[in-house]
């Protein structure tokens, strides 16, 4: 054994005191000499070796500051948005590091090579969720997919939802009207975007909860609305399901719901993993709800930035006059053909995610990220911003260039830099990813066709900065919408 060496030349050493002999007290007092010495020996040699260890092994990752009972809280005081911050704080602590929001461990990634490992190489190691107050009153403790922890009902609950997309994306009804009541339902849908998940103090002290609080009580009152809505909707399509009509995607997540269950094996059902009406209801709600807030939020960073490059708009137009022409409107199979359109959509993405921190992620066991050490329960929040603002990945990152995702000859698409995951990644990628690009893609491109944006007379640019929450949303402005042909008046609206 390697570490019997040190033993060995301890007796070595002794050997010859053995061979004198020694009577009485200073017989006694040297053996506990000895014996101290030994003791002492083998203590240094486990701090060195533990040092060693230390030095080539995992680490704790850099940390900020941190106070009994409020954690980070007085490192994090900032004008700055969070994202923001976070992204500055780089340069003190590195590109990964950890916080306390009070008493709970926070690490915070902001470059890709450890968001990567986070979300795809240990994708399911780091695939839970936090609970909080103002995420277990929107979902009903956590029975969306979204914000629902990591489970065997999450899991079934995500096949089901997957599949239900799928079958709402394969016909024509697959983007159409929204119900008028949908439509009411999105009219409280502001209230929830700004007071949910924002890692407000109610969140972080749950015990808050129990004095008056503005922003818990309007997101109660806007998801009571909500629900009542979604609810109405749930039992009249029960009533009503036919397995030959597909109305809209309460049908289908009827109709994957019923395939399910009768396709599954003895071991997974609907009624083994506690699947509930609840957890279809929520999902229902993620996305007529967050779903299209997040759409609508992109489009509205997609105008503001036509809005501030208008050479941009043209050549859009010019592409789209080219390849689809005026008799027609665009459609999903043209995409192929529109590469600068899709570009300026990967663009926006990029320079303005919709989502600058991701959901947090959770441990679910004692894990690494890189050589840092992570401990079971530790929240891991994916600096989006960091990400897709890193100078070493991207060149001028402030600068909106929907060229840098096209090739050489402009005439293909390519991903420049692994830096880039507006819907995230693995386990946890957002389930809306491809119906919300087909929306973006429909949306803008008959919009560029029929008309040409600009600011209306008396009014300044719009701004660049955005109001963070769950969705980082442009602040109001203005937007002309000149017709490109053959309409009677421009029109200013509200954006």
């Amino acid at each position: 054994m390697w570490l019997s060496r040190p033993a060995q030349l301890l007796c070595d050493a002794w050997s010859p005191l053995n061979q004198t002999p020694l009577s009485g007290p200073l017989s006694t007092h040297m053996a506990w000499f000895l014996c101290l010495c030994a003791f002492l020996a083998l203590a240094l040699l486990a701090v060195h070796l533990k040092l060693r260890l230390s030095m080539h092994g995992p680490q704790e990752p850099p940390h900020l500051p941190t106070l009994p009972l409020i954690g980070s809280l007085m490192s994090l005081r900032s004008p700055q948005p969070p994202h923001v911050l976070f992204k500055g704080l780089q340069g003190k602590y590195g590109q990964t590091y950890s916080l306390k929001m009070g008493s709970q461990s926070v690490i915070v990634v902001n470059q890709h090579r450890h968001a990567r490992e986070v979300l795809l190489k240990k994708g399911k190691t780091f695939a839970g969720r936090p609970r909080t107050v103002t995420t277990d009153v929107l979902t009903r403790d956590g029975k969306d997919i979204a914000f629902g922890d990591y489970s065997a009902t999450w899991r079934f609950h995500r096949k089901i939802v997957h599949g239900a997309l799928c079958m709402f994306g394969e016909g024509s009804a697959s983007i159409e009207k929204i119900n008028p009541e949908f439509e009411a339902m999105l009219d409280y849908s502001q209230g929830i975007v700004d007071t949910v998940a924002k890692d407000s103090l109610v969140d972080i002290f749950p015990w808050l909860q129990m004095f008056p609080n503005a922003d818990l009580c309007l997101l109660k009152q806007c998801v009571s609305i909500r629900d009542k809505l979604l609810q109405k909707k749930y039992d009249e399509h029960k009533a009503n399901y036919s397995d030959h009509v597909q109305r809209d995607l309460l049908d289908a997540l009827l109709r994957a719901k019923r395939s399910a269950e009768n396709n599954n094996t003895a071991e997974v059902s609907a009624e083994s993993v506690g699947l509930s009406e609840d957890h279809l209801l929520m999902t229902v709600g993620d996305i007529f709800g967050a779903g299209v807030e997040t759409t609508t939020t992109v489009l509205k960073w997609a105008v503001t930035y036509l809005i501030h490059h208008p050479q941009v708009q043209r050549r859009i137009q010019e592409e789209l006059d080219s390849k689809v022409g005026r008799g027609r409107s665009p459609q999903l199979s043209d995409r192929g053909s529109l590469p600068y359109l899709e570009a300026t959509i990967r663009e926006v993405l990029r320079i303005r995610p919709v989502a600058p921190l991701l959901i947090p992620h959770v441990a679910l066991s004692d894990t690494s990220i890189g050589d840092f050490t992570v401990r079971k329960g530790t929240r891991v929040i994916i600096n989006l911003w960091s990400l897709h603002h890193d100078e070493k990945e991207w060149k001028n990152p402030e600068l909106f260039d929907p060229g840098r995702f096209l090739n050489n000859e402009g005439t293909s698409l390519i991903i420049p830099s692994s830096s880039y995951l507006p819907f995230g990644a693995g386990v946890r990628v957002c389930l809306g990813e491809a119906l919300a690009k087909m929306e973006l893609f429909l949306f803008l491109s008959w919009i560029l066709q029929h008309f040409t944006l600009s600011v209306p007379s008396g009014h300044s640019l719009p701004s660049l900065e955005g109001k963070f929450g769950v969705v980082l949303q442009p602040a109001k402005f203005k937007v002309n919408a000149t017709p490109r042909a053959g309409s009677e008046t421009n029109k200013c609206q509200a954006c």
